[in-house]
């Protein structure tokens, strides 16, 4: 309990960076384990997930309210993320994470240097290119979903980069978008963390509060900025994204 002012502050950040741009596991996640080292590393993500499930539905209610979800690319894609995380906690058991790192690694510094380097990209909404949308959807959805159970950090910012690249959205209607498929996502997880009594409430609830604090702080000046603003806070949370995947790669845990 006496480290809940630090989870809090954690939470708050956490929760305006995902509403804006995604990767708010990536102050919430090393906060909760560096304040709570005793506990299973199942935990630490169940009573993550606790906290970011509840921001993330108050970012996506209200981009749902003041800009309209897309939402005949964001319905299939929650609905197979929804069914492939679990697909993807399932597989956590027989492939080691470090298998995935180093790919991790180069799709994250090729999605900065992308984005850097097309200004016009993400500025305005276009028309998609290909078949089905809804397909395609699916299929991202399943992909990205798959991801986030097995391993998670950068899912949001994956999934903000597949709805600009594929399905035309600009950057504020795909940080929409990317919202409601990692709704479906964290409560996949949640489905397993409850159940299985790996959620700390008391700490969950308390950084929640915070969370949706950020969360409506985040989504109102992306709104008023528009897709500009959560352009360039996506290409700083994916840089810091990309170093601390390098960090750890090169200086792994004992």
């Amino acid at each position: 309990m006496s480290e809940l002012p630090l989870l809090a502050l954690a939470a708050l950040l956490a929760g305006f960076v995902d509403a804006v741009a995604g990767g708010g596991g990536l102050v919430q996640v090393p906060a909760l384990l560096t304040a709570l080292p005793a506990q299973a590393p199942a935990t630490v993500f169940g009573t993550n997930k606790i906290s970011s499930i509840l921001g993330t539905g108050n970012a996506a209610w209200r981009y749902a309210r003041r800009i309209g979800l897309p939402w005949q690319v964001a319905g299939p894609a929650a609905v197979s993320a929804f069914a492939f995380s679990f697909a993807g906690a399932a597989t956590v058991a027989w492939l080691p994470k470090d298998v995935v790192r180093p790919l991790v690694l180069v799709l994250m510094v090729a999605v900065v240097v992308y984005t850097v380097f097309k200004p016009e990209f993400g500025q305005a909404v276009r028309q998609p290119v290909g078949g089905s949308v809804r397909l395609r959807a699916l299929a991202v959805g399943a992909v990205l979903g798959f991801y986030d159970g097995f391993f998670g950090p950068g899912a949001g910012s994956f999934m903000i980069f597949a709805f600009v690249a594929l399905f035309g959205l600009d950057f504020l209607r795909a940080s929409a978008a990317a919202k409601l498929v990692n709704l479906a996502t964290n409560a996949a997880a949640l489905a397993f963390f409850v159940p299985t009594g790996h959620v700390l409430w008391i700490i969950g609830l308390s950084m929640a509060a915070f969370n949706i604090l950020g969360a409506v702080v985040g989504s109102r000046l992306a709104i008023r900025h528009g897709s500009g603003f959560v352009r360039w806070v996506f290409v700083l949370v994916s840089m810091a994204l990309t170093a601390k995947f390098g960090y750890d790669i090169v200086f792994p845990r004992a």
